[in-house]
């Protein structure tokens, strides 16, 4: 794999960021979920709302040759939006953006962190020490959310 960096996102990052995001639910996530639910989430996602994330979120990208092929958020005590584009899914960029956000929530005091998680990333985040806290169930739509101490 060509070289990864990892930086803070920016509003230019705005398409990007949401493309990465829809491609991931729309192949990945879509093994879980019905179809009502994943474009209910993907509205969440647009370049206009993650302009709107980037001004109360610490939000990181993570590119490789200058292309964005991932993402992930930090919200004060909660992981949110952790993609990684279906292209290069399995080669560590996921992995890596949470040692990212694991880092600075660290800086900023953070000692143990929650993530809602869908069903898809499960098993990823328990690799990466989370384990299960409770089931959020909303009509269609099930979340896990897990949760490590640093």
């Amino acid at each position: 794999m060509n070289e990864l960096h990892i930086r803070a996102a920016c509003a230019a990052d705005a398409d990007a960021i949401s493309e990465v995001i829809v491609q991931a639910l729309r192949q990945s996530n879509a093994l879980d979920y019905p179809p009502s639910v994943i474009e209910r989430v993907a509205c969440n996602f647009t370049p206009a709302a993650i302009v709107q994330l980037l001004a109360i979120r610490l939000v990181l990208v993570a590119e490789i040759e200058n292309a964005i092929v991932g993402t992930a958020s930090l919200d004060g005590e909660v992981v949110r939006t952790v993609f990684v584009a279906p292209a290069v899914q399995g080669r560590g960029i996921g992995r890596a953006l949470m040692c990212a956000i694991e880092q600075a929530a660290l800086q900023a005091g953070v000692r143990r962190l929650s993530v809602p998680s869908s069903l898809t990333a499960q098993a990823f985040y328990v690799a990466q020490g989370y384990t299960l806290v409770r089931e959020v169930v909303d009509n269609d739509e099930r979340t896990l959310v897990m949760a490590r101490d640093l």
